[in-house]
């Protein structure tokens, strides 16, 4: 672990984020080449993406913020501090999708025909933010005994390093997502994605031991998403072949 900075002002934390974005638009731009995607859709989706990303950030925070106020309604809404991935994957998202919707009608190729690639983006850039939040120290997992424990500064004993355990799990994606794109030319990788990561982070987070507020009480507001993103993948699964279906009738006319 190395919480403090590397060199200047720089941590291991950033270094990891900032790695994991130039790899995963690295990979967008390889992969849109590979598929011969149309190059002034693929330049869009690149530049939609950046700014997706910037506001998913926001996002991120502006999320954990409200998981604590809801816990703690009596310490006011402050806006900053700690992030919770899903929060900023849905932020980001959802404007990614607005500008999209915004801009369709100026390109012929759709989303839905560049949607495989996206997740092996995500999981590319995901796997390297959690290395990052291993070098951190934080997002870790409950005390354990078991030879994988780690104990990071501050702690006394060792925890799951769940940041590894999920690091590993988003990278293993990554390489099966592309294998199915470029083996099979599969068109279901980002609902595949919604449902693994989804089963995935709702069963890991059994093994986090970092409280990170409440939205529900029973369970914690990332295994709430992880259902949503469950049940989003199947519903995904349809509608990508429904749009595929409706291209190919017109193709056929």
């Amino acid at each position: 672990m190395l919480p403090e900075p590397i060199f200047w002002k720089v941590h291991m934390y950033g270094l990891m984020i900032g790695i994991g974005l130039a790899l995963g638009f690295g990979v967008l731009t390889l992969y849109c080449k590979k598929k011969k995607v149309d190059e002034k859709f693929s330049d869009f989706i690149f530049m939609n993406g950046i700014a997706a990303v910037l506001l998913g950030f926001m996002s991120a925070s502006l999320f954990q913020s409200v998981y604590n106020y809801i816990e703690n309604p009596e310490e006011g809404f402050k806006l900053g501090g700690s992030m919770t991935f899903l929060g900023g994957l849905i932020g980001g998202v959802v404007f990614f999708l607005v500008i999209y919707f915004i801009m369709q009608k100026k390109y012929e190729t759709k989303l839905y025909e560049v949607l495989s690639i996206v997740p092996c983006v995500i999981t590319m850039a995901h796997g390297f933010g959690r290395l990052g939040c291993f070098f951190a120290g934080c997002c870790y997992g409950k005390p354990t005994d078991s030879f994988l424990g780690v104990t990071f500064p501050g702690h006394t004993q060792a925890v799951h390093p769940t940041q590894l355990y999920e690091a590993a799990f988003l990278f293993i994606l990554f390489g099966v997502f592309s294998f199915l794109l470029f083996k099979y030319n599969f068109r279901h990788n980002f609902s595949l994605y919604l449902v693994c990561y989804g089963i995935f982070r709702f069963c890991i987070e059994f093994l986090r031991g970092d409280h990170r507020g409440e939205l529900l009480g029973f369970i914690s507001p990332s295994q709430t998403w992880s259902l949503v993103m469950v049940i989003m993948g199947v519903v995904l699964y349809f509608l990508v072949n429904k749009w595929y279906a409706k291209k190919e009738a017109k193709e056929n006319v």
